[in-house]
């Protein structure tokens, strides 16, 4: 099992993602698509020129974008094809399990409600199931750069839609935005019988890792690379195997690291890190799943056995039932 994982066996394998931003898998021509059907003016006339607005120079300068982007969705329909579309790229990278974050406040400010987003993402995954038996959870996943008032708000709004969600996670600027921020919004997740989860440790310091796991309870860390900065916190991760779900192509364009040849998701397995390798947001960042492991592992040269523990944590680390993680693991190993 030590020889090199090739690019053909790895995409062969049954696999988890555990941190994918629905949003972030608009592609760029069913956004052109939905904004002439919908009378949104954008920027772009081309598939080509939103290509060309893809060379982010920091995380704020991909949000801008981001934003602007989703403001094409506007009815269940196209809420619909949005998830639809993410749900046939899992089909053909062999994701047989996705856990996705859904971010009602990109869509609450325009006048779009739960009932309207929410029937077409339902209905997406009602197919996907029983169309080739996808594995679907979602994220209630709220923004870091809005008040903790607002997102409180939005987290009682999602009550009517409780059993729709597994988890609640927390997303978008980190810097301005310390964990502290949000204690009284995660204890409340926490009462409603939440998984817990947040982005930090991506352009944050180690000193927001330790403020999610302290304060906001979370038992997973969104991206976490920075934790390296912080030996004493690499050894808390390890002791208490937290997941970090590493996103590697989104880290180069969103200038993390320069290069795939710097990025430290090596050294992280080294330590003994729950380290799980995901997309983020595929349609902006350049790659889909099978794309980030194919990276990766050619970079670094990672062995079957890298490859296979990487996608075995993504199944232990997953918010499933731990008969689903049996029987998910079982399916891999044959």
């Amino acid at each position: 099992m030590s020889s090199i994982a090739a690019p053909d066996w790895i995409t062969s394998l049954p696999k988890a993602e555990l941190h994918i931003h629905l949003d972030g898998s608009l592609e760029a021509g069913r956004m052109l698509q939905l904004a002439q059907k919908n009378g949104v003016e954008l920027p772009y006339k081309s598939v080509e020129e939103v290509a060309q607005a893809y060379n982010f120079t920091d995380l704020q300068s991909f949000l801008d974008l981001y934003y602007m982007g989703a403001s094409v969705l506007c009815d269940e329909e196209d809420f619909y094809h949005l998830m639809m579309d993410y749900l046939l790229q899992c089909k053909a990278n062999n994701i047989v399990h996705t856990e996705i974050m859904i971010e009602p406040q990109t869509y609450l400010p325009r006048g779009i409600g739960f009932e309207v987003f929410m029937a077409g993402f339902r209905r997406a995954i009602r197919d996907a199931e029983d169309q080739w038996g996808q594995s679907v959870l979602l994220i209630l996943s709220l923004l870091k750069h809005t008040s903790e008032e607002e997102c409180i708000q939005v987290l009682e709004m999602a009550d009517g839609w409780r059993d729709d969600f597994v988890a609640l996670g927390m997303a978008s600027t980190e810097l301005g935005n310390p964990p502290e921020k949000f204690a009284r919004l995660f204890e409340l997740g926490k009462q409603r019988g939440y998984a817990l989860t947040t982005h930090a440790g991506e352009e944050g310091p180690p000193a927001f890792i330790w403020g999610s796991l302290q304060v906001m309870n979370v038992t997973r860390i969104d991206h976490g690379v920075r934790c390296l900065e912080d030996p004493t916190l690499v050894d808390y991760l390890r002791e208490h195997q937290i997941a970090l779900t590493v996103c590697p192509l989104s880290n180069i364009r969103l200038c993390v690291f320069n290069t795939m040849a710097d990025h430290n998701i090596v050294e992280l397995m080294q330590q003994g890190l729950k380290v799980t390798i995901n997309s983020d947001d595929p349609a902006y960042f350049g790659g889909y799943l099978n794309d980030n492991f194919c990276a990766v592992a050619e970079q670094f040269n990672l062995s079957q056995a890298d490859v296979l523990t990487l996608i075995k944590n993504g199944f232990e680390a997953s918010y499933l039932r731990d008969e689903r993680k049996a029987y998910f693991l079982e399916q891999l190993s044959a």
